[in-house]
């Protein structure tokens, strides 16, 4: 551990070529994540997941994917069925909050059921973003509801469910993207609501979730905090909201370092992500130039964030006996009757 880097990298295919597994072996990434890119067949990702880790000598190395549901689901039919989105498991828990709860939960472990035996071992949900009139679409049905404590509960059952089946969840996108006017993949949003505004509806989901063990930052700005720096690079956000007023102390992960959302080349925008506070950076796309200009800034985990990280795989525990035949006959009758 006390070697990693602190940085998470994708990969460019459904195998580790050669050269890239030289490169992984010398820079040692904390982690990896998968996209729809790298999925042919189970068997396929299950010999993949295993390269990876063979190739910096780390069995237990976080392999990470988005597998919300929805339209946010790298894994898709015929691999595994198509689940339905926040959105739906929202409208579910308007009708029968119990339900709504126990959908969220099976939902997370029928993932888990899905991804566990592949060795992915991190899924980045729950979505807790809250959106608001104005708001991108790049959010929207993602997100379980449009008040926190709607969003805190699902959120809070989603959690849970990852956990039950050996997976952990990543809270996203601190300190909330819900009234964000523009996807952040292409361009810089800037919100301009108030603090006031922001601690009471944007940042409550996040500080009733502050426990869990990782975080992705927003690429957003937030006028009346840092009108100059997104969440990602802002040292004013990460220490006065995220870790303070939030009290998140987990491992913080940047969003994708290629999005648009951020400015200037690899290697500063990966530098400002550390000045930050942040203490992994997320590179995703598997483009050599660039992962090495990430590499290239990014330190040894250390301090805090080596604290962190090792409180990341403390924090890993073997499935439980739960009968994923039932599982999965119970979930589609909760969602029938929504």
């Amino acid at each position: 551990m006390s070697e990693s880097k602190a940085v998470i990298f994708g990969c460019a295919g459904a195998e580790l070529r050669p050269e890239e597994a030289a490169f992984f072996a010398e820079h040692r990434p904390w982690g990896f994540i998968l996209f729809g890119r790298n999925i042919v067949s189970l068997d396929q990702v299950a010999e993949l997941t295993a390269s990876l880790r063979d190739c910096i000598g780390r069995p237990d190395a976080p392999a990470l994917i988005d597998q919300e549901g929805g339209r946010v689901q790298r894994f898709k039919p015929p691999l595994v069925p198509q689940y339905p989105s926040g959105a739906d498991l929202g409208a579910l828990y308007h009708v029968n909050a119990e339900a709504g709860l126990r959908a969220a939960w099976i939902l997370s472990r029928l993932h888990a059921f899905d991804l566990y035996p592949l060795g992915i071992t991190v899924n980045c949900l729950p979505v807790l973003d809250v959106p608001a009139p104005g708001g991108h679409e790049v959010i929207g049905s993602r997100a379980y509801g449009i008040t926190p404590a709607v969003v805190a509960a699902l959120g809070q059952a989603a959690c849970e469910g990852l956990k039950a089946g050996g997976l952990l969840p990543v809270i996203k996108h601190i300190p909330g993207h819900g009234r964000a006017g523009a996807d952040t993949h292409y361009e810089l949003p800037r919100v301009d609501a108030s603090r006031a505004e922001l601690s009471a509806r944007d940042f409550a989901p996040f500080k009733a979730l502050a426990g869990e063990a990782m975080a992705m930052s927003a690429h957003v700005v937030f006028t009346d905090i840092d009108p100059d720096q997104p969440a990602t690079t802002s040292r004013r956000v990460v220490d006065e909201v995220i870790r303070s007023e939030i009290g998140f102390d987990g491992l913080l992960m940047s969003d994708d370092v290629s999005m648009n959302a951020l400015s200037g080349d690899f290697a500063t925008r990966t530098g400002a992500i550390f000045a930050a506070g942040c203490d992994v950076t997320l590179h995703c796309n598997g483009n050599r130039a660039e992962m090495e200009a990430v590499a290239s800034v990014a330190p040894v985990l250390s301090g805090d964030s080596l604290r962190r990280a090792r409180a990341v795989m403390a924090a890993f525990r073997a499935p439980d006996l739960s009968d994923e035949a039932a599982l999965r006959d119970e979930f589609e009758g909760l969602m029938a009757a929504s």
